[in-house]
């Protein structure tokens, strides 16, 4: 098993399309690389400086993390800053957060090719994770529970993995 940690916008919708892939063991959502003080999302929404996250546990012999890092890629705005969709503000920065640096060639290898297919410096960061403060019990698994809720990752990338 490894972990990864990926922000991209409202955190709901990147948890819900990385919970459709078999390989990916577990999901949880919360706030990552922002003051070591454990935030609340009142918080967070207030410019805490943490960015809206998924911790994704996955099977490395199901899932490698180039294809995790494909499938983030293709629901991100990657030249957005501090936004996406109708998200605006720093926790919703797209990054990718990560806990080994056997994770860094990998991460290195789709994020040159992401940024050479989109002509221009990526706003994505690829940093070490520094801190994850798990989000509240309301928002974990949110889409779930709340089949209406707004995110801005079109419906039909929900059915990715039950093809």
């Amino acid at each position: 098993m490894r972990t990864i940690y990926l922000a991209g916008g409202c955190f709901w919708g990147l948890q819900k399309f990385f919970d459709q892939f078999d390989g990916v063991l577990s999901t949880e959502v919360g706030y990552a690389n922002g003051p070591e003080k454990a935030p609340t999302y009142q918080e967070v929404c207030n410019d805490s400086g943490h960015a809206e996250t998924v911790k994704i546990e996955y099977d490395e012999e199901k899932m490698t993390l180039e294809q995790l890092l494909d499938y983030y890629f293709m629901v991100i705005d990657p030249l957005a800053v501090n936004q996406q969709g109708h998200d605006k503000g720093i926790q919703y920065r797209t990054g990718i957060f990560y806990t080994a640096e056997d994770q860094v060639p990998a991460i290195r290898s789709v994020y040159d090719r992401e940024e050479k297919k989109a002509g221009a410096k990526l706003a994505v960061v690829a940093e070490p994770l520094v801190n994850f403060f798990s989000a509240e019990e309301y928002h974990q698994k949110y889409l779930e529970k709340n089949p209406g809720g707004y995110c801005h990752i079109p419906q039909q990338y929900y059915s990715l993995g039950k093809q």
